[in-house]
């Protein structure tokens, strides 16, 4: 059962009940928040909801504010629905194939700069003067990847950094997730440090080199993760992080929350 929890005049969640029973034990939200879930007639105390939950006493309530002790603390934000909702596959694709657009306009000019069109010239020339022989041709390949591979090592590290930098930020998400509305988290729905987001881009070319087997996973395994995804220890998760970020404590002395 999912419950919505109000204050302010404002609706907040849904969370799962589990999560709203054992936040009323531990003293997260005070039994005289008001709740409703699908089915009830009107909005009701916690307290009355969940009675065998709602133990410990509560402090008086702000006259102005009945419902809403004036130390009722914030609600947490990352709870287990949250950590269920796990990005598909497709909206993943999605995100990874604007990602590639925005990287694409520095790669194009970086290997301009190194002289990819004279490269390609003398690789197209060499295999049409080669007349099918294999010798030749590997060597016109090897001659260019001689020449471009400050290029390419180049364009490796921008988008290495372009993902873990992104991944790692307030933002736990690249410009292509953000739009998409999805983010990458720890397993706990956390922000992951800057060494697991660079450690995760590098277990995508292992997920790459065994013919992709590794992004594919995503589709079938149970919390949608990649190869990359188990072996970094982290989730792709449905929602921006700024839905999911600690509130302050509002101008009139009592703290609120946000879904």
């Amino acid at each position: 059962m999912e419950i919505w929890i109000g204050r302010d005049g404002e609706r907040h969640g849904p969370y799962k009940e589990d999560d709203v029973r054992q936040w009323l034990r531990s003293g997260q939200v005070s039994p005289a928040d008001l709740a409703w879930y699908e089915g009830l007639a009107d909005w009701q105390p916690l307290s009355v909801l969940f009675p065998d939950e709602a133990t410990v006493a509560t402090p008086p309530a702000d006259p102005g504010h009945p419902h809403v002790p004036p130390s009722a603390p914030l609600l947490p934000q990352i709870t287990t629905a949250a950590l269920e909702d796990h990005a598909g596959f497709w909206k993943r694709v999605a995100a990874y194939i604007l990602d590639a657009i925005i990287l694409y306009i520095p790669q194009m000019l970086i290997e301009k700069m190194f002289g990819v069109d004279a490269a390609k010239d003398a690789l197209q020339q060499a295999a049409t003067n080669a007349a099918g022989d294999t010798h030749v041709i590997m060597a016109a390949q090897a001659q260019f990847y001689s020449t471009m591979w400050p290029a390419l090592l180049l364009t490796f590290v921008i988008g290495w950094l372009y993902f873990a930098l992104c991944e790692s930020s307030a933002w736990q998400a690249t410009p292509g997730k953000l739009a998409l509305g999805i983010r990458v988290t720890d397993m706990q729905g956390r922000r992951i440090s800057l060494p697991r987001a660079l450690g995760r881009y590098l277990a995508k070319l292992l997920s790459a080199l065994i013919l992709f087997i590794g992004f594919l996973m995503v589709a079938w395994t149970r919390r949608k993760q990649g190869l990359h995804d188990l072996i970094a220890d982290t989730l792709v998760l449905n929602g921006r992080a700024s839905e999911f970020k600690p509130n302050q404590a509002s101008t009139d002395k009592r703290n609120s929350f946000s879904a």
